[in-house]
């Protein structure tokens, strides 16, 4: 259903989603405890509900509606009709927007969208690509900046990662900010949570080899590894373990993996930022067949 907004109803449980997005810290605890996310922008959102997610209610303004009424007709709960059937379309002034939410809706739209049931990892890897089962994955430890994050998921998708596992302390790839960066390919590139970490003798047994990014003293160069039998052999496995900005990966997940890999560098230059790092070797570490 279409909902003007004339001004800002604090007590209207229906807007509850979308007020004071810009403070973190709330917008965790409330994301969480509600079981939505936050699409941003047009495209995002298409991309949402082209990956099947079930939206809770849209915000945007007039001038936007037209260009999103066939994403809301093919959202799951609208019904196939483009005012969002049962699902509330809200449409206010950008001014009003903004007070809403807390800043500039400059995107055109937004969208609380119902967070998916994150699969088990046995299942996610097992149906990636199609069910033929995935073949490069990324392990994401304990990254903490949401803009990174995004960042590797569009890396991800553009490089053909199969599937991205997020370990327990790892920024929320469905947090906003993690979603507009992404370009909304977290939708796209499956991934899952993991229980506990290091959990490396459960990849272990499924057939990875697992590299981590790191610089040490036995890291070999990324370029040398890509040339290894379990890259070159177009059924290998491998993981690639990233971690977190600052501090890196941890003292134990680098004594479990198979191999530590480095990128080598020029210029006296020592690494590269972890979303920057992620892109250089999903590209070398490619399937090539």
């Amino acid at each position: 259903m279409i909902v003007p907004l004339e001004q800002l109803d604090d007590t209207d449980e229906r807007l509850a989603d979308y007020l004071r997005l810009t403070d973190v810290a709330l917008r965790r605890r409330l994301e969480t405890e509600r079981g939505l996310y936050m699409a941003e922008s047009t495209k995002v959102i298409a991309r949402a509900v082209a990956a099947g997610h079930a939206p809770r209610s849209f915000l945007m303004a007039p001038r936007h509606l037209e260009q999103m009424r066939l994403v809301i007709a093919a959202a799951t709960g609208c019904g196939g009709r483009d005012d969002g059937g049962e699902v509330p379309v809200f449409v206010a002034p950008e001014g009003l927007l903004e007070s809403l939410t807390g800043f500039h809706l400059h995107r055109g739209a937004l969208a609380a969208m119902n967070r998916p049931v994150l699969a088990d990892v046995s299942e996610l890897l097992a149906g990636a690509r199609g069910g033929a089962g995935a073949r490069r994955i990324a392990v994401l430890e304990d990254l903490v900046d949401h803009t990174n994050v995004g960042a590797v998921f569009r890396s991800a998708a553009a490089l053909g990662v199969d599937a991205v596992l997020v370990t327990p302390r790892c920024a929320d790839p469905l947090y906003r900010r993690s979603v507009r960066v992404s370009m909304g390919t977290v939708f796209q590139v499956p991934w899952t949570r993991i229980d506990r970490w290091p959990a490396l003798d459960e990849l272990h047994a499924g057939g990875w080899t697992v590299a981590a990014l790191a610089l040490t003293r036995e890291s070999v160069s990324l370029d040398a590894f890509a040339a290894a039998p379990a890259c070159t052999d177009p059924e290998g496995r491998v993981a690639l373990v990233l971690g977190a900005e600052g501090d890196g990966l941890s003292p134990r997940t680098i004594a479990a993996a198979d191999a530590v890999v480095r990128i080598p560098m020029a210029a006296d230059v020592d690494s590269l930022n972890v979303a920057a790092a992620a892109a250089v070797a999903f590209w070398e570490l490619r399937v090539r067949s």
